[in-house]
């Protein structure tokens, strides 16, 4: 009798227990297809470099990737550079630091971008700015589905490149939570630590001039569609990125700084 109801709760809950934690495990390890946006690569070793994606499905994750450098690796460093848009067959386990790719293909094919010299720069600019500003590790369709019509735009637009990096960081404002508030009216100066406009200087060194407020008013209201409208000199134009960037620092903790803004900003001398 005890035999009989021993194997008869083995049945009803142990079993089903064990089925659960095996499905539960297979979860954690199971293969996923996801698309991403490579933001920045290493060289890790003579044949592996490591690979940080913004993905749709994980948001930022950081992959181990071998054989980049074999002809025939299904994760060349080719398809790796930096804003590719790609589709990714993934091993991903939830608190692993680095995940593993299982295979790599472009999702969008670049018209433009690797082969126009501003185009190039601006790109890598981007990519630097999302590496160091995008964090979370959490899904965010509507950042990921911004970031990619943006590429894409971009990689086909033929006029108003000089001016599309400063329209995507306005642009990007508003999904890392401090998007400018102009709700008060007043314009003369834009205050960069608490994001809104005054009709006064601002007590602290961090504010627009009221000449850089008012080019800065005329980019909020710009679309990738009209920014080649927006007719801005070098001059004004590095002093926007500059204010632009500050803002970013001050709203971001540990955003130091750009390292590829020296040559962005040669090509427009």
């Amino acid at each position: 009798m005890i035999k009989h109801k021993t194997k008869l709760y083995a049945y009803k809950v142990v079993l089903p227990t064990i089925i659960c934690y095996f499905c539960e495990l297979k979860r954690y390890f199971m293969q996923v297809k996801t698309t991403g946006i490579v933001l920045h690569s290493i060289k890790y070793s003579d044949s592996a470099s490591i690979v940080t994606v913004y993905t749709r499905h994980f948001g930022r994750v950081s992959y181990m990737v071998h054989g980049v450098n074999k002809k025939k690796s299904t994760c060349r460093a080719a398809l790796m550079q930096p804003l590719s848009i790609v589709e990714m067959d993934v091993f991903h386990t939830p608190g692993k630091d680095l995940q593993r790719i299982k295979d790599l293909r472009i999702a969008y094919l670049f018209t433009g971008i690797p082969f126009d010299p501003i185009k190039n720069a601006v790109g890598l600019f981007l990519s630097e700015m999302l590496f160091r500003t995008l964090r979370q590790s959490e899904p965010d369709d509507s950042i990921y589905l911004f970031l990619e019509n943006s590429i894409q735009q971009f990689d086909c637009c033929e006029v108003g490149v000089a001016n599309f990096h400063l329209v995507f960081l306005i642009k990007m404002t508003r999904f890392m939570g401090f998007e400018p508030n102009n709700d008060e009216g007043n314009t003369s100066y834009f205050d960069l630590m608490n994001g809104i406009f005054l009709g006064h200087k601002p007590l602290h060194p961090h504010f627009l001039t009221p000449e850089l407020t008012s080019d800065f008013l005329l980019l909020l209201d710009t679309d990738y569609s009209n920014m080649d409208k927006l007719h801005l000199s070098r001059q004004k134009r590095t002093k926007l990125l500059e204010g632009l960037i500050e803002y970013f620092k001050l709203h971001i903790p540990d955003f130091h700084g750009i390292h590829s803004l020296e040559v962005l900003q040669s090509l427009f001398d």
